[in-house]
C-alpha cells in the first residue's frame, strides 16, 4: 500500500504509519484523513500486519488539522460539507476501534487537537519524555465532542478530568499524562522507538486472537450491563479454550517454555 500525505511500512508483521510533514508538527489535511481512513479499513484484512504503530516526524506526534489546508476551508463549507468532514474524521477513529490488532501511538512530540485524539483512539500510548497533549477544541469554538473524544476520554482519565481537559484545552506535559493514566509509558525521547518497537513485537508474538477479542470486548462491554457482559465473556472465553492457542499456552507452561502462539496462522 502506498499513500501521499504520510508514510507507511510494514516489516515483520509490524505496521508503522509515520505522518510526514514536520514543518507544519504534521498537521492533517483533507488527504490525511482519507488515507487514515483507507488504510485502517484496509488493514483489518491484511493478514501480514499484526500490529500497527502511529508516529510522527521530527518534533511534533501531530498539531491536528492544517490552519492552511483544513481550518481555513471549512469556513467556506455549508452545513453538509461540514458533517461530511466530520464523519470522515470520526471514520479514522471508528475504524482504529473495530480494528481487532492492537495500535500503539508512538508520541513522540506535540499531540494537540485531532492529534490527542488519534492518540486516544489507539490501544497503547508511550510518550517521549519531550512529548505532550492538548485536547484544544474549545480554544477554537469547538466542542470536545470530537473523534470520539467525549465518549473515550472518560474511560480512561474519569469523568471529571475528561470534563476539565475538553473544557480549558490545557497542555498535558508528558509526567502528568502518565500520572492520570493518559499515558501507558514514559520514555527518554531517544528511546521512543526502540521501546514501542519492543512493545510491537510482544504483542505480534502474542496470541494474536485472544490479544483481538479483547480489544474488541473492552468497547463492546463498555455499553453492556454486567449479565449480558458475563454471557459475551463467556462464550469468547470458551471459543478460546478450543484455539491452537491456548493449547500450546498450556503446554509451555507445563514445559516450562516460551509460548509459540500463532502457529497456525
Amino acid at each position: 500500500m502506498a499513500y501521499d500525505s504520510f508514510e507507511y511500512f510494514l516489516d515483520g508483521g509490524i505496521a508503522t504509519v509515520r505522518l510526514d510533514n514536520p514543518a507544519q508538527l504534521n498537521a492533517l489535511t483533507f488527504r490525511t484523513y482519507e488515507e487514515l481512513a483507507a488504510l485502517t479499513g484496509a488493514l483489518a484484512n491484511d493478514s501480514r500486519a499484526h500490529v500497527l504503530v502511529l508516529t510522527g516526524t521530527g518534533k511534533g506526534f501531530c498539531s491536528g488539522g492544517s490552519v492552511d489546508d483544513i481550518i481555513g476551508e471549512l469556513l467556506k463549507l455549508d452545513g453538509a460539507g461540514l458533517y461530511r468532514f466530520t464523519r470522515l474524521t470520526c471514520d479514522v477513529v471508528r475504524n482504529m476501534r473495530r480494528l481487532e490488532k492492537p495500535i500503539i501511538a508512538a508520541v513522540n512530540g506535540v499531540a494537540a487537537g485531532a492529534g490527542a485524539a488519534l492518540a486516544l483512539a489507539s490501544d497503547f500510548r508511550v510518550l517521549s519524555d519531550r512529548a505532550s497533549l492538548a485536547f484544544l477544541f474549545v480554544k477554537v469554538g469547538l466542542a470536545g465532542c470530537d473523534m470520539g473524544a467525549i465518549h473515550l476520554l472518560p474511560r480512561i482519565v474519569g469523568l471529571g478530568r475528561a470534563m476539565e481537559l475538553l473544557s480549558l484545552g490545557d497542555r498535558v506535559d508528558a509526567a502528568e499524562a502518565h500520572r492520570i493514566g493518559l499515558a501507558n509509558k514514559v520514555v527518554p525521547h531517544d528511546d521512543l522507538m526502540p521501546e514501542v518497537q519492543r512493545l510491537a513485537r510482544r504483542l505480534r508474538d502474542g496470541p494474536r486472537y485472544a490479544i483481538g477479542v479483547t480489544k474488541t470486548l473492552l468497547d463492546v462491554e463498555a455499553g453492556m450491563g454486567l449479565d449480558a457482559a458475563l454471557e459475551m465473556e463467556a462464550m469468547t472465553q470458551a471459543h478460546c479454550m478450543q484455539t491452537a492457542d491456548f493449547h500450546e499456552g498450556f503446554r509451555a507452561f507445563m514445559a516450562r517454555e516460551t509460548p509459540r502462539f500463532n502457529q497456525g496462522d
